[in-house]
């Protein structure tokens, strides 16, 4: 039976034991962290979908125990579907369709782009709550370029601040050093994407993720230091990260009362 070299490679992980060594299914992954639907690729074989559950489900219970969020949270109110080697788009390592609201990873490359592609999803989702007339297709960051939120759920402000992290300077009034330096990035190459404001916000939140003192999963995030992207500076990200988990620590404790 041939299994993917990099799932079977094994991925780098310090963290809580959630599993005590038992092996879960997808089943258990879309019920455990509230997902719409799992959808797994007909190329995925079995010894592959063993593996790929394990990780996939310590990425997700790591990236919640981070958030301080319920497991059953990352499913986005049921409304997230999720998919591991099926409908994938070529030459992407994953991907977060907002048309379908499915987050979808490679079976061979999809490794270390979760909290990327989960931040996505994320942000497609809670632009209904900062922004109430946005359009079905469209991310909070992006708008909250362009329109003022709606700051009167005190939730709100913790994600408004967020925001002001990820693209403003110290003074609050200029684009900081990480945007400047995506535009550029993107100006020399006459292609936008770096400096996209849902790009700028996912790098920024994976960043935040990967520089957890406690948690480090290589499936969750990597290649950070690859090169070829840019990321925020080292003190752009304690800025950042200290917004971050004010608002999903706030947000935990709402959802951890029910």
């Amino acid at each position: 039976m041939r299994v993917s070299k990099r799932l079977s490679a094994g991925f780098s992980r310090q963290g809580p034991d959630y599993r005590f060594d038992d092996q879960v299914d997808f089943d258990d992954i879309r019920d455990t962290f509230g997902f719409r639907t799992l959808v797994v690729g007909h190329w995925v074989t079995k010894q592959e979908r063993l593996l790929a559950a394990n990780l996939i489900y310590d990425a997700l219970a790591d990236l919640a125990q981070i958030l301080s969020l319920p497991p059953v949270a990352m499913g986005l109110r049921g409304k997230l579907n999720f998919a591991f080697g099926h409908g994938g788009q070529k030459g992407v390592q994953a991907h977060y369709n907002a048309q379908s609201q499915t987050l979808a990873l490679a079976k061979n490359a999809g490794g270390g782009a979760l909290a990327h592609e989960w931040f996505h999803a994320f942000d497609h989702h809670i632009c209904q709550h900062m922004f109430p007339h946005r359009q079905p297709m469209q991310f909070c960051s992006s708008l909250w370029l362009t329109q003022t939120p709606d700051l009167t759920h005190p939730l709100n402000h913790f994600l408004n601040q967020f925001f002001h992290q990820v693209f403003l300077d110290t003074q609050g009034n200029n684009p900081n050093e990480f945007v400047t330096q995506s535009i550029a990035f993107d100006k020399q190459r006459q292609h936008i994407y770096m400096s996209m404001p849902e790009e700028l916000a996912a790098r920024c939140f994976e960043q935040c993720i990967a520089v957890h003192p406690a948690i480090k999963n290589s499936f969750l995030v990597s290649g950070l230091n690859d090169g070829g992207l840019i990321y925020p500076s080292i003190e752009h990200t304690s800025r950042c990260s200290d917004a971050l988990l004010r608002y999903f620590n706030q947000l935990g404790v709402l959802l951890h009362r029910g």
